[in-house]
């Protein structure tokens, strides 16, 4: 059954062909749900801004009303609460309740012309605040192309485990079929048909197992991708070209510009650019009024009441035109105590951004001590598994001669299956620092475009 399975895997692997990594980071940067949210949240940031550029934007009212009511005052200042219904004064000496109409229309603009500088601390702030949330999609393309890479290379992984786990069956079948007729002719004892039967259950577990993981991660980068998730078949060229060229990737570090870095420099400038803003916030307002109204009144100057149709129509006629300043001293204080809050804020995001590259440094350090141990590793590791192979060879001619047993056999199949596993390890410990250094030193596109 397992042949079957085997071959069904590999015919499917030859109908579709390998996705490079550079296709799968193209098509994770055009398809990925994160992405296309993150430029969504761009858009609206464009929206406000667009939104604070127009606050310099007059008011224009136009207000109409026709009333029916009485008209019974007394003369007298009051502060007004809400909605007062009239503010005529007295004119009459007594209480007089007959009912009079009236009718009262204005066109009132009211413009704040000059704010000292507000107008353009608020458009800067909202300018950056899309820089902001541009560099936030930079960094999670950054993060996003970080996490595919880092499944690629586990893909690769288990391809190679995938083919280690297939020999490791073929050998164990092998053993297992001389162990049987050995055991038909009386060679060898029963026992050890059985310890081989074993052996080849176990093996064939861990390649379902190793099978199901690669699934696994397949799925995971068709979430982001897009990809059906059975087309996602790593090129098994990567980890050759890349341990063929070792002294390619001295490429000099560009964590100046590396987006987490121009993140939290965004983050920073925006705090920068709010204090500016609170600098200005309480400044002066100089304002622009101009007001025309028309109005009539069943009530003539005389104080006599007449028919109530004669309240409607305009009878009178005004403008007013004028310019004021406001300003509130006690803003003051507001000021000083809000931009000792944002004083604290920027401060924090400045210390965030030399944390960021503090981190940089150190993991473009450790990522090239990696790099020389991997490599160091690649270079003795093969004598490992030659003399690995050797021995099982050995062993192998010598249990079939009847010179050793199945228990020195076995462990020469295990040191074999070990040193193969090491070996896989060492490749994919190289290829992941190689990209972590990349990712590191903001260089992915230049080990991209050795492996093509």
């Amino acid at each position: 059954m397992l042949p079957l399975l085997l071959f069904a895997a590999i015919a499917n692997a030859q109908q579709s062909p390998p996705v490079t990594l550079k296709q799968l980071l193209i098509q994770v940067d055009q398809k990925a749900p994160t992405l296309l949210t993150d430029s969504a949240a761009i858009a609206i940031r464009r929206a406000q801004a667009a939104e604070t550029h127009n606050n310099w934007l007059p008011n224009l009212r136009l207000n109409y009303q026709a009333d029916i009511g009485t008209s019974n005052n007394t003369t007298g200042p009051y502060f007004g609460f809400g909605i007062i219904p009239s503010s005529s004064g007295g004119i009459h000496n007594t209480n007089v309740t007959t009912t009079m109409s009236d009718n009262f229309g204005i066109a009132a603009l009211d413009w704040e012309i000059y704010n000292f500088g507000r107008y353009a601390a608020e458009n800067r702030v909202a300018n950056s605040d899309v820089v902001v949330e541009q560099k936030q999609y930079a960094e999670s393309k950054y993060d996003l192309e970080a996490y595919t890479i880092a499944n690629y290379l586990q893909l690769l992984r288990l391809q190679d485990f995938l083919g280690i786990q297939n020999r490791n069956i073929q050998r164990t079948q092998e053993i297992y079929r001389s162990i049987k007729s050995l055991a038909v002719s009386g060679v060898r004892a029963g026992v050890d048909t059985s310890i081989a039967d074993a052996e080849l259950s176990k093996a064939r577990l861990n390649y379902i197992e190793l099978t199901n993981q690669l699934k696994q991660i397949q799925l995971q980068l068709s979430s982001v991708s897009g990809f059906p998730y059975q087309s996602i078949i790593p090129d098994s060229t990567v980890e050759n070209t890349l341990i063929g060229q070792p002294v390619a990737y001295t490429f000099p570090s560009d964590t100046a510009n590396h987006p987490l870095v121009n993140f939290y420099k965004s983050v920073y400038q925006n705090n920068l650019q709010r204090e500016s803003l609170v600098k200005n916030l309480y400044n002066p307002k100089i304002f622009f009024e101009a007001a025309g109204w028309g109005r009539a009144s069943s009530v003539d100057a005389a104080g006599q009441y007449n028919s109530l149709s004669s309240g409607y129509g305009f009878q009178r006629g005004n403008y007013l035109v004028g310019i004021g300043i406001s300003y509130n001293l006690f803003d003051l204080r507001r000021r000083q105590l809000k931009l000792r809050t944002q004083k604290a804020s920027t401060n924090y995001a400045f210390k965030k951004l030399q944390e960021q590259e503090q981190l940089l440094s150190v993991s473009a350090s450790q990522a090239d001590v990696e790099l020389q141990t991997s490599l160091d590793r690649l270079r003795e590791i093969p004598k490992q598994l030659k003399a690995a192979s050797d021995g099982y060879r050995q062993k192998l001619s010598l249990y079939r001669n009847g010179l050793t047993d199945i228990i020195e056999l076995d462990a020469a199949l295990n040191i074999l299956y070990r040193a193969e596993t090491d070996y896989m390890q060492a490749k994919y410990n190289y290829t992941s620092a190689v990209f972590q250094k990349a990712i590191t030193e903001n260089q992915v596109n230049s080990v991209l475009n050795y492996i093509k």
